[in-house]
């Protein structure tokens, strides 16, 4: 027997709609470049919207097209976000933290045929619009001319009559798509089924997880050109939520201004965003006036717990959550269960430090060397996931990919504990990446590199605890023999393929570097040998 329920695709101009017809006097507040302050209301962004999927029809888009973005958050870039999947395009929000190689190689991989990007950000595209086949560039104007050859972004709109009918779109149509890097060799693209963005923004707006509601004001902080900025702008467009975007500015000053003066209840970001905000909390609580309770959302890395005392002590709850570009991507979230009530304070923390509970519909399991492990908060193992909005493959992957087990579960690459009660706790990672500031860092790859320089002969590259970033990485060199080489110029030489952010802090040079009895390079010893390292 089957059921007697519509069959109703589950996608985005069903959000865009309700919002459209419900919260139109809802406020999207953005800081712009100058540092300005622009205001519109859901009914402007709405239109825009819509203006925005029609002209890129009218350009010629096609379903399944890709229409890259290089934007900060703002409420443009929210135009974009529904614009282009409901045009029937696919979004390819592209990471301007990038290096230049790995921005054309991206948008080169994913065949982006169109591109809208922020007037300040032009001399990121410059370097690498030659190697990419952009058939038409988008300019968001801030108050400059545009460059020859590229288009401004509201003449686009000014082509579209407001006469508008959405394309039929399937639920299993892809509407997104973000590359993560968070595994050695070339970065790998995960494409979003709007099915799929539907499911898990219902899921992140649940009392247990994010608790969005049209009663609350939103500040992501994490940037929308990364993991589709936690799934927040969608949750806040579909709850009704004030949303209010810090631009280019994200220094804590800029997000203290915007938190007090806009009345914010949920905000997001890396714990690098909050370690300067916290510290300007302390030294001056009196210049600011925070809503009382508000939630802090804290992922990307793991948030310190006496930061998260700190936050409580202010009277703001702070919520872990963990997840991956792979998982749209939020999995677990930190939210305290009725078993709180029987615990010590301390052991409340202990708890709220760890990563979470997985959200419904997402399941887990910890794969140890014997088969699952036990969830007793000891045994340690893989994790791995699956679920309605997790992915099931790379798009156009190359090489061999291992990153889904045979019976389809994707293997995260962390290696956790799950307690009783089911928070999973992240000990540790099965390959040797460095997380800072909430961005991966593969040190396979960068010591690849080091070892392609003349006069080095080995490289190791380890992960060192940093104050601000978390963690920063730290290069073990063997040079050929009677090479002068210094620091200096191993970081000059890496900085020729990789973003800034990517370069080792230092580099200490050593006679040789520790193996295994297999020959691998111990990181471990290194390790040991380096706990005690003060970066410079």
């Amino acid at each position: 027997m089957r059921g007697t329920i519509m069959d109703y695709p589950l996608t985005l101009p069903t959000i865009l709609e309700h919002a459209g017809r419900l919260h139109g006097a809802q406020e999207i507040v953005s800081r712009q470049p100058d540092r300005s302050i622009h205001r519109c209301t859901f009914s402007n962004f709405y239109r825009r919207t819509r203006l925005l999927a029609e002209a890129l029809l009218k350009a010629g888009l096609k379903p399944g097209d890709r229409v890259g973005t290089l934007c900060w958050n703002n409420a443009t870039h929210l135009e974009a976000y529904f614009g282009v999947p409901c045009a029937g395009g696919v979004l390819h929000t592209l990471n301007l933290r990038l290096h230049a190689d790995e921005l054309a190689y991206i948008a080169q991989h994913a065949g982006d045929r169109f591109l809208i990007v922020d007037e300040d950000l032009l001399p990121i595209l410059d370097g690498f619009k030659d190697k990419v086949d952009f058939e038409r560039i988008f300019v968001v104007r801030s108050g400059g001319d545009i460059p020859s050859g590229m288009e401004d972004y509201d003449d686009l709109l000014a082509t579209a009559t407001g006469d508008f009918d959405y394309p039929t779109i399937d639920e299993n149509d892809a509407c997104g798509m973000c590359y993560t890097s968070g595994t050695t060799g070339k970065p790998k693209g995960v494409a979003y089924s709007h099915r799929g963005m539907v499911l898990h923004t219902f899921a992140v707006i649940a009392p247990d997880v994010f608790g969005l509601s049209m009663r609350d004001c939103i500040l992501p902080i994490v940037p929308m050109f990364h993991a589709n900025a936690w799934g927040m702008p969608v949750a806040a467009v579909m709850a009704g939520s004030k949303i209010v975007f810090t631009g280019p500015h994200a220094d804590a000053d800029s997000v203290l201004e915007l938190l007090d003066n806009e009345g914010v209840t949920l905000t997001a970001g890396v714990p690098t965003i909050w370690l300067p905000v916290l510290d300007a909390l302390k030294r001056q609580p009196q210049d600011w006036s925070l809503r009382p309770e508000m939630k802090i959302i804290i992922g990307g890395s793991a948030a310190p717990e006496s930061m998260i005392r700190d936050f409580n002590d202010m009277g703001h709850q702070v919520i872990h959550a963990w997840g991956m570009t792979e998982m749209t991507p939020v999995g677990t979230t930190g939210v305290p269960k009725p078993a709180f009530d029987n615990m010590t304070e301390d052991e409340q923390f202990t708890t709220l430090a760890k990563q979470g509970i997985p959200l419904p519909f997402v399941d887990i399991r910890v794969m140890g060397d014997d088969g699952p492990a036990p969830w007793d908060g000891e045994t340690m193992g893989e994790l791995q996931v699956r679920g309605p909005w997790i992915a099931s493959s790379y798009y156009k992957p190359e090489g061999t990919i291992d990153s889904w087990t045979d019976d389809g579960w994707f293997r995260t690459g962390d290696v956790v504990t799950v307690d009783a009660e089911g928070y999973v706790k992240i000990t540790d990672r099965t390959k040797d990446l460095i997380k800072s500031g909430g961005e991966w860092i593969s040190s396979v790859d960068v010591e690849n590199a080091l070892m392609g320089h003349p006069e080095i002969r080995e490289a190791a590259v380890i992960a060192i605890p940093h104050d601000r970033w978390i963690e920063r990485p730290l290069a073990c060199v063997v040079t050929e023999v009677g090479s002068a080489l210094t620091a200096e110029a191993v970081q000059a030489f890496l900085g020729e393929t990789f973003a800034k952010w990517w370069i080792p802090d230092a580099v200490e040079f050593m006679e040789e570097i520790p193996r295994t009895s297999t020959g691998k390079f111990q990181k471990t010893a290194l390790r040991t040998r380096f706990a005690d390292y003060k970066l410079p």
